[in-house]
């Protein structure tokens, strides 16, 4: 690949996987219009999605590193709760135990891996069959105008008060099965989500920070599935130069996109994202009949 097609590749991914539009559906339909199917790799693939996470690491680092420590501290008070299990048994003398979920972030960890579960089950499912659909254009097409349609609705919820502090599992498993379902190419993981999270309540800006550090599981998941079949000597080395600059295109660009995407949301307008899908959507459902 040479180096303007992964720059285009980089700006396509770090746009589209943040607004609404789908990057996967814009990346299938990006493959058939620049006749790139045989010419972009696996390690490609995955270092536009590592460029993509590196963008939501920084967009939401605080948010990020009080989760991680707040996850390594559940650890260990589960650990001292097994402990403390053993003692009680061998004594009369009962030991209290230790709250594990006692601040609003622990439960914001709870909650992501709540919604991690159902998204990795139905991305391992049906991982064949939607790469077997990414290879067509209808597929994206018309999942492009069902984000349409989403976003449409999106508009139209009134604001939730549901953040880290209130939001329920239910609530959050019913959003990880939105996520594993937005794995169909054109169909937004960032509009689907978001639209389940507004849908259940969330406050917008929450509902924004949750979708997208949401996807740092999912996204890492399917990066470890991809690598697991990838070899060098699937790439030639004159490629990994331009593959690094097309993942620090997909960085930047998504950085921006983040930052874009937190006022769209505030402002309800998905609307004019609606109106791009449909139209996107209906010249891909086109095009599969036509090129």
């Amino acid at each position: 690949m040479d180096l303007i097609k992964s720059i285009i590749m980089g700006i396509v991914q770090g746009v589209a996987e943040f607004l609404p539009v789908s990057s996967s559906g814009h990346l299938a339909i990006m493959k058939h219009v620049l006749h790139m199917e045989t010419d972009t790799g696996l390690l490609f693939d995955v270092l536009l999605h590592l460029g993509t996470l590196i963008a939501i690491f920084i967009a939401f680092w605080k948010d990020i590193q009080e989760l991680i420590i707040e996850g390594f501290k559940i650890i260990g008070d589960c650990f001292i709760n097994l402990s403390t299990v053993i003692i009680n048994l061998q004594s009369k003398k009962k030991v209290a135990y230790r709250k594990i979920i006692s601040t609003p972030y622990r439960r914001f960890v709870m909650l992501i891996i709540v919604s991690t579960i159902p998204t990795g089950i139905i991305g391992v499912i049906f991982a064949d069959a939607i790469e077997i659909v990414s290879t067509t254009l209808l597929v994206p097409g018309l999942c492009l105008i069902l984000t349409g349609i989403l976003l449409t609705i999106a508009d139209r919820v009134k604001t939730g008060t549901k953040t880290e502090v209130n939001a329920g599992y239910k609530e959050a498993g019913l959003i990880g099965v939105a996520q594993g379902i937005a794995t169909l190419p054109g169909l937004s993981r960032s509009g689907t989500t978001i639209t389940a999270c507004l849908l259940a309540g969330f406050d917008r800006s929450f509902a924004v920070k949750y979708s997208f550090i949401m996807s740092i599981p999912a996204v890492l998941g399917a990066v470890i599935l991809e690598v697991k079949d990838f070899s060098m000597d699937m790439v030639s080395q004159s490629d990994i130069f331009n593959y690094l600059v097309g993942t620090i295109v997909a960085a930047v660009v998504g950085y921006i996109s983040i930052k874009t995407m937190l006022v769209i949301v505030r402002g309800k307008k998905f609307k004019y994202f609606a109106y791009y899908c449909f139209a996107i959507g209906i010249i891909a459902v086109i095009g599969h009949f036509v090129i």
